[in-house]
């Protein structure tokens, strides 16, 4: 089965956000660019989203003008096949990936990136919702904690857990990066 990576939004962006946090980015860049590098070794090719919005202004950390639309520091280098820019939560909407992907007649993708129950979760849906198999590699994708209606805090592992537990054997399988390397 023809198989892609697809790297989300694994950008300097997210550093010049209020709620960023370096906590977890240590352990997250060491699966993601183990992930990252064993996916080159067996040759498969690897797509780098970026996502971009907003004003077109230096001072948008989400703007190409900021200069922080680039890979986040500490990123594994790669060779990227793709690289989009989305300005939606899916990588499929408004991009031209959808197109490339068939294309070259990829029919399994392997999503990582950041984050976890946003642009990684969003981009999981969807694809499985357009036909292909998806393996969401959660240790390979990064989020934040966030702040309830209520003011208590829901903890970025506790997210990570629970778009696990929406995503298996609905949207994806949910796997390590080993199982994906394994079944790629």
């Amino acid at each position: 089965m023809k198989t892609a990576l697809i790297v989300i939004d694994v950008q300097e962006s997210f550093r010049h956000r209020p709620y960023f946090s370096d906590r977890h980015v240590s352990e997250y860049l060491r699966h993601q660019n183990a992930l990252i590098e064993g996916i080159q070794r067996r040759g498969i090719p690897i797509i780098r989203v970026f996502h971009v919005e907003g004003e077109k202004l230096a001072s948008n950390a989400f703007a190409v003008e900021s200069g922080h639309v680039r890979p986040l520091q500490g990123l594994a280098d790669f060779d990227a096949a793709l690289t989009v820019h989305k300005s939606r939560h899916s990588a499929l909407v408004g991009t031209v990936l959808e197109v490339w992907l068939t294309q070259q007649g990829i029919q399994k993708l392997i999503i990582s990136g950041i984050r976890t129950e946003q642009c990684c979760e969003t981009t999981t849906r969807h694809a499985s919702d357009l036909g292909w198999q998806v393996d969401y590699v959660t240790d390979a994708t990064l989020t934040f904690d966030m702040q309830n209606a209520d003011g208590s805090t829901l903890s970025a592992t506790d997210i990570k857990t629970r778009t696990a537990t929406v995503l298996e054997k609905r949207f994806a399988r949910v796997c390590t990066v080993a199982q994906a390397l394994e079944a790629a």
